[in-house]
């Protein structure tokens, strides 16, 4: 039996995630936003599912919220940190207030859960942290480019903490889905305010596929991500041996972060020399004297 601390429970890959885990006897402490969230679950697991509500953009409800799963446990063994949500919109149309919002929740919120989590973790001599990321935490396109940045954040920070932590036997895996079919493009996607110099721009499109999703106009459009098998997927990289820095999941997934990083390769190799040509030069000698 392990222990589990999941945030964002009530909707994405965690439902899904938490049900396979209480139905196999594991436990969970689970954050949502709505006290009423996973009353279902918790009638049928009882005491096996401990549920708070959770503000990611309050660093004291985070400690609060930590404290008290690890009391009421005795023991937590994994973190999940899911809660987020979109931002979209060109660069220029989302206001500051939406962009630091943003960043409190998908960036800093999950920073803050981790960092909340290593004393605990180091106390205990072990620990795992799966950190919910995304494709375009490798790519950016117009319409998404705050979003994105709130990943490439997300993937920088929690990668250097993956090496800074595994000298204290404490894992970390970042997960990279692409598009799921769940709530997420119902519920949590926010639009900066629309500019009309925008309206026959790329970064348009991307709104008109969201609602296309959200609204059901277009049957061909289908999210291929499947939440269950990922939720799988997370559970038996955890349970595994062999532990990932990242764990891709969807082949829109995997196609796009080989496109991106396919074409980073190349452009980089085309300067090369370039590159080479700005260093210092100087004997080897000379080098070695001064």
């Amino acid at each position: 039996m392990k222990t589990w601390f999941i945030t964002g429970a009530n909707g994405g890959l965690a439902y899904p995630m938490i049900e396979i885990l209480l139905a196999r006897g594991d436990r969970v402490a689970a954050t949502v936003r709505k006290s009423q969230s996973l009353d279902e679950l918790q009638e049928k697991y009882g005491l096996n599912l401990w549920r708070t509500t959770l503000d990611l953009t309050d660093s004291h409800s985070i400690k609060q919220a930590v404290s008290k799963a690890i009391k009421d446990f005795g023991t937590i063994d994994i973190l999940v940190n899911n809660a987020g949500y979109g931002l979209f919109g060109a660069v220029e149309e989302v206001s500051d207030e939406q962009i630091e919002h943003l960043f409190q929740t998908n960036f800093f919120g999950s920073l803050r859960v981790a960092r909340a989590f290593m004393p605990y973790f180091r106390s205990q001599g072990k620990g795992y942290i799966v950190q919910i990321s995304s494709m375009v935490g490798h790519l950016s396109n117009p319409g998404q480019g705050l979003y994105s940045a709130s990943k490439w954040a997300v993937e920088g920070v929690f990668e250097t903490l993956a090496k800074e932590a595994a000298p204290f036997n404490i894992k970390l895996t970042l997960v990279e889905p692409g598009g799921i079919h769940t709530g997420f493009f119902a519920n949590n996607g926010v639009f900066g305010q629309e500019l009309d110099a925008y309206n026959d721009h790329p970064a348009r499109d991307f709104k008109k596929l969201y609602h296309n999703i959200h609204d059901k106009k277009d049957p061909n459009i289908i999210l291929g991500g499947d939440p269950e098998k990922m939720a799988k997927a997370i559970i038996q990289c955890v349970d595994g041996e062999n532990v990932p820095l990242r764990l891709v999941l969807g082949s829109d997934a995997y196609e796009e972060i080989k496109a991106a990083l396919t074409a980073r390769l190349t452009e980089l190799d085309t300067k090369k020399e370039l590159a080479y040509s700005t260093d210092i030069k100087c004997q080897v000698m000379e080098c070695v004297v001064k």
